[in-house]
């Protein structure tokens, strides 16, 4: 499974979300995981990119929402702790398709 980790350099939270996609992949060999970096506005809009960090799970942004807007902003993620820069490690197994049992 191919995990890429959009972001841009302004947003401190894409290195948080690099060392859980990390251990994830760590847990789970089939995850490679691979880094790109969003450096204009006319990136952002060919790429789709919805903020910084955005997690693509085979080119497919799995945490997009309706009415996501693009451009080069910090992502704000709904997590069971509350409003987030990053998913949570159990967030990011579940949009893999992974569970702690099977990772």
């Amino acid at each position: 499974m191919d995990v890429s980790l959009l972001y841009f350099d302004d947003c401190p939270n894409w290195k948080i979300a690099a060392r859980r996609l990390d251990a994830v992949a760590a847990e789970s060999p089939g995850v490679v995981v691979s880094h790109r970096r969003v450096e204009t506005l006319e990136d952002a809009e060919r790429l789709r990119f919805l903020g910084s960090p955005s997690i693509l799970v085979d080119g497919v942004d799995v945490f997009a929402g309706p009415g996501s807007s693009v451009g080069l902003s910090c992502r704000i993620y709904r997590t069971p702790d509350g409003m987030a820069g990053v998913p949570s490690l159990e967030q990011l197994r579940g949009a893999l398709g992974l569970s702690r049992d099977e990772a």
